[in-house]
């Protein structure tokens, strides 16, 4: 595997290989976030709360539309009063009803789980508010059910657009009391962004810089993100969702305690230390100490890649046990040779907390990729061949 390590101080040919903008749009990513709460409050899904709080709210989204919803999740966490459903099929569950809310999201406004969601939405006579594309199917079907619609404010590779899709959610959910962050925790986040593409811009250089540092601790091994809390866990998503779309580049996503508890067995396997020991019935390795001794052996050999641990902590989140827990795997990590990377989460309300992993994880993805010379266009356009959703 070739990794340019000194094109990430060379911006201008950081600029040159960008061809899609991609550290540009990252980059907007505050603008984007004041913008599209704007934009919802002008769309008004503050009148979703005419009726009073929902029995639940539904969010139907795929694709790169999905982890909109699992944002709102996160952020409305345990103590929302309502659940907050993701939901990314056809039509809707079964249960819902006029007492339930739908928040539909479509980057592409021509998704067909969404647009079918939509129209059982409005069968049903569940209250409704939708966000996409104007002049799209989406637009057309919300103008029909009387539905606020919050348009997306221009094109840009769909990935690249989390916080456009997502905050209209946000703000719908806090019009109806599901969550108590408002407009303070939005600027916040912005502010937090905004403070993070500094740091990650493309002239500082990688010893100061976040992002070009963790790129180069992710280039060459195989990522195995895990989470702490439930908002962790969205931003080990994203950044396997990021590293796939900007680098055509694996990663395996995890959480404490599940499924980590299954994922740990990698550290000892063939991408971990290969240091198998004694067969699992304490007997002769055999085969198993061939195979470990074959993977050590080739430790320096370009084509073995290696695991490395990234661990996404939030103290103000973390049970007591999965912190211990966190520990312990730092420790087991290190006894087996298994690189760990951990990033904290930084900020005060669960949306800041949340920007502050995202808005660094969402830089590396493009550096990895511009240091291993990716075309940053070649996976986005296999993965739009249908629709981004």
């Amino acid at each position: 595997m070739n990794v340019d390590e000194h094109i990430l101080d060379d911006a201008r040919r950081l600029e040159a290989a960008d061809t899609l903008n991609l550290l540009p749009n990252t980059a907007s990513a505050a603008r984007q976030v004041r913008e599209s709460w704007r934009l919802a409050q002008e769309a008004g899904v503050g009148s979703l709360a005419a009726d009073g709080r929902p029995r639940a709210v539904v969010v139907v989204g795929v694709g790169a539309s999905a982890l909109a919803g699992d944002v709102l999740d996160a952020v409305a966490g345990q103590a929302a009063p309502v659940p907050v459903i993701a939901h990314h099929r056809h039509g809707l569950p079964g249960w819902a009803g006029v007492a339930d809310v739908v928040l539909a999201v479509s980057v592409s406004g021509t998704s067909a789980e969404t647009l079918s969601a939509v129209e059982e939405a409005h069968r049903r006579g569940c209250r409704l508010a939708v966000v996409g594309p104007a002049e799209s199917p989406l637009s057309h079907l919300a103008e029909l059910a009387r539905a606020p619609f919050v348009a997306l404010p221009d094109a840009r590779p769909a990935y690249t657009g989390l916080w456009s899709l997502a905050v209209p959610l946000l703000a719908a959910a806090a019009a109806l009391g599901v969550h108590r962050e408002g407009e303070a925790a939005i600027e916040a986040a912005a502010v937090r962004l905004e403070a993070m593409a500094t740091r990650c811009r493309p002239t500082s250089e990688s010893f100061v810089n976040p992002a070009k540092t963790l790129a180069l601790e992710l280039a060459g091994a195989l990522p195995l993100w895990w989470g702490t809390t439930r908002l962790t866990e969205v931003a080990a998503t994203r950044a396997a969702g990021v590293l796939a779309v900007s680098a055509g580049y694996p990663a395996l996503v995890g959480a404490l305690p599940h499924p980590a508890e299954d994922q740990v067995a990698l550290f000892s396997g063939a991408f971990g230390s290969g240091n198998g020991g004694a067969a699992p019935d304490g007997g002769e390795g055999g085969d198993a100490d061939d195979l470990a001794d074959f993977f050590r052996d080739r430790v320096d050999d370009e084509a073995v890649v290696r695991l490395r641990l990234i661990l996404l902590r939030d103290p103000a989140g973390e049970h007591p046990e999965i912190a211990r827990a966190a520990e312990r795997a730092v420790v087991l990590a290190g006894e087996h040779g298994v690189g760990v990377t951990e990033l904290r989460a930084e900020g005060t309300a669960p949306l800041e907390r949340l920007a502050s992993l995202i808005g660094l994880i969402d830089f590396a993805g493009s550096y990895v990729g511009l240091a291993l010379g990716v075309d940053p266009g070649a996976a986005l356009r296999l993965r739009e061949i249908g629709t981004p959703r």
